[in-house]
Order: C-alpha cells, then sequence, then structure tokens
C-alpha cells in the first residue's frame, strides 16, 4: 500500500522558493536599475521568443486576454463581423472577440478536444470574417484543415494560443499560422512568471506597429499619440523573470514531455479513461503538455478520491463551456461538447513534479477504477 503523499496540482509557493537565490538576483537587478516601463529585459524577451518560434514580431502586452482583444483591433475586422472559435476554451477567447466589437460565435470541438473543422464550415454565415483557433493544452490544432477553410471563405485566421507555447503542427509553432497569435505568462503556464503577462505574434509589418501603439496610449516612437490606445504593456520586472526562465526553456519542454509518457504507459490501459496521444504518436503534431487533460468516467467520484489520498486535480474552467454561460447572451446548444465537458478532468502537470509524485497518482487512479 503506498504511503500518501501530498501532491498540489500546482505548488505555487514553489515556483519562487525553488530557485529563489537566483531570481532573488534577477529581481534586484531590474529594482537596482530602475527599470520598470519597457526597459531592455522586455525587448530581450521579445526577440528571445521570436527567434525561438521564427516569428518577425512578438510584442509583450499585460496578458493573453489584451493581446487577443489588440489582435483584433490591429485586424482587419470591423464591428459586427463574426468570428468563430471552440466552446471548449477560456472565456477570455469569446470576451476578446466581444470587446473587440464583433461577434464570437462558438461551435463544437472534436475527439482531440481541439475545434472541429466541420463545425467550423457548419458555422460559416455571410457575416463570418474569422476562425479563432484554440491551441490548447499544449497541442495545436489541425491548421490545413482551417486554412483550406480560410482560404475557400477568405477569412482571416487568428490564433488563441495561449496555452500553444512551444506546440507545433508539421514543424510549425502555435501561433504562426494566422495573422496573429497570442501567448499568455499565467504563472502556472509553461512559461510562468509572477503575475499576469502576455504577448502578440505577427509577421504582418502593419499589425506590429498598431499593436505597438495599441499597448501604449497610441503613442509613437516620437511620444506623439496618434491613435486612441490602452495601458497594456508588459511588466519589465516580469519580463525579466521569463527572460531568466526561458533559459531553460527546451528542458521544460522535454521534462513535460517524459511526464507525459509515464502517464501515458501507467493509464492507457485503464478502459475508463481517455487520455492525450503519447508523445511522438502523431508525426503532424509536437505537444507539449501545457496541461495533462483526461476523460473519465465517474469523474466526479475520481477527483475526490484523489483529493482525499492528497493529489490536487482540476475541472478546466469550472465544467462549463463557453456557451454554457447562458447570461452572456448565448443560445447555441453543443452536445459533444456539453457532454464532454461532464468527462474533463486535469492531472497534475508541472516540472516540479517527480517521477515518484507521477507514479503515486497513476497508482492512485489504478486502485480507484479496480475498486
Amino acid at each position: 500500500m503506498d504511503n500518501q503523499r501530498t501532491v498540489p496540482f500546482f505548488p505555487y509557493s514553489k515556483f519562487f522558493s525553488s530557485q529563489e537565490k537566483e531570481l532573488t538576483e534577477v529581481l534586484k537587478d531590474v529594482l537596482n536599475r530602475g527599470a520598470f516601463i519597457l526597459q531592455k529585459d522586455v525587448t530581450e524577451f521579445e526577440k528571445n521568443i521570436a527567434e525561438y518560434i521564427g516569428a518577425k514580431h512578438v510584442i509583450g502586452v499585460a496578458n493573453a486576454t489584451d493581446a487577443l482583444i489588440l489582435a483584433l483591433k490591429a485586424s482587419p475586422l470591423q464591428p459586427g463581423d463574426e468570428v468563430i472559435f471552440s466552446s471548449h476554451t477560456f472565456v477570455a477567447t469569446a470576451a476578446a472577440i466581444h470587446f473587440a466589437g464583433c461577434i464570437p460565435v462558438p461551435v463544437e470541438c472534436g475527439p482531440d478536444h481541439m475545434i472541429d473543422p466541420k463545425a467550423v464550415e457548419a458555422a460559416l454565415t455571410p457575416k463570418t470574417r474569422a476562425i479563432m483557433p484554440t491551441q490548447l493544452n499544449g497541442r495545436t490544432c489541425d491548421m490545413d484543415a482551417l486554412q483550406k477553410i480560410a482560404d475557400r471563405h477568405q477569412l482571416l485566421i487568428l490564433e488563441d494560443s495561449a496555452q500553444g507555447l512551444g506546440s507545433k503542427y508539421k514543424g510549425r509553432f502555435a501561433g504562426t499560422f494566422g495573422l496573429a497569435g497570442v501567448l499568455s505568462f499565467y504563472p502556472a503556464k509553461i512559461l510562468g512568471c509572477f503575475g499576469d503577462g502576455g504577448a502578440v505574434i505577427t509577421n504582418d509589418e502593419g499589425v506590429a506597429e498598431k499593436i505597438k501603439l495599441l499597448r501604449d496610449h497610441g503613442r509613437n516612437h516620437e511620444g506623439q499619440v496618434v491613435i486612441w490606445g490602452l495601458n497594456s504593456r508588459l511588466d519589465n520586472i516580469q519580463a525579466a523573470v521569463l527572460n531568466f526562465f526561458f533559459r531553460d526553456f527546451a528542458k521544460i519542454v522535454d521534462r513535460r514531455r517524459e511526464m507525459a509518457r509515464i502517464y501515458h504507459k501507467n493509464l492507457s490501459n485503464i478502459e475508463e479513461l481517455k487520455i492525450p496521444p503519447a508523445p511522438d504518436s502523431s508525426a503532424d503534431h509536437f505537444d507539449t503538455y501545457q496541461n495533462y487533460e483526461i476523460e473519465a468516467e465517474k469523474r466526479d467520484e475520481l477527483k475526490n478520491f484523489l483529493k482525499e489520498k492528497g493529489v490536487g486535480t482540476l475541472i478546466q474552467w469550472g465544467g462549463s463551456a463557453v456557451h454554457q454561460f447562458k447570461d452572456l447572451g448565448f443560445k447555441t446548444t453543443l452536445p459533444y461538447t456539453e457532454n464532454l465537458f461532464k468527462r474533463l478532468l486535469m492531472l497534475p502537470m508541472n516540472t516540479l513534479l517527480s517521477n515518484d509524485d507521477i507514479f503515486y497518482i497513476c497508482r492512485t487512479i489504478q486502485n480507484f477504477y479496480k475498486n
């Protein structure tokens, strides 16, 4: 019988303490320089990410929701245009569409939990102007299928790649397929900071220049206000922290994929579960496992059992798809997604976990279904 251990879903308190000495030096350096707003740390971080993913421009902003709003506002979209998105996403995806003056149109996800291209086609109307796929849980959608739809109907693609940093489809990084993509640096993300942070990715010069204006009150390089703008700058202290963590990003990705292999080996034979694809199971996809989201029979009972055994889990987004927030005005029914949300559960997935932690989680799940 296993000795019970405590495995939190995400150990926020250890995020700093695990590398306290090094991170303290990073913070002291920024503070001693008085480098608080749009200093070299932000510029260096933007350059680092752009070089990594092969994009012309990465623009740091305050958070990924702002990144989506600014990307939409910098696009050719007009108020009243419809933007199709998967309802299996965080509400921020739809909120950004709304606050950009457009109409969010939720559709079904598929068995891979990603936006269903067939559902996109079925939702098209004369007002449809864009598709916003969510690159979910560290996996990139079937972008070939979405691009064919976009090309056929002359639609824009704007990626909610907040969870997608490092993931690839056919060798191409999430966030680089459409007119623009975004990243989130929320603490629990694969690359996280000590608060909120985000970025816009684009290869379009005009979009990049407009984002830079929009994030800083509409001010140009001479300090002249040339458009209505917002205050949505990536905090310089957070940029310095992100630069520090990014040094080991390749190791972070490798470790997450190693943990996913352990989960897959130990959980794949449980009939009551559907688990994410194993690393390298598809030549088209390179997954980074931002989250490890499973489908589970008796989901709520399993969650409670794991809690009793000291294991933290999460039902993403409170257990509701976006279209189920009826107070936001959605009237859509999406049966597949609604049934899916009754089964979804996220297991711990972060680099502060040990292999023994993961084996313990797997044995606990095995014991639950044996009994």
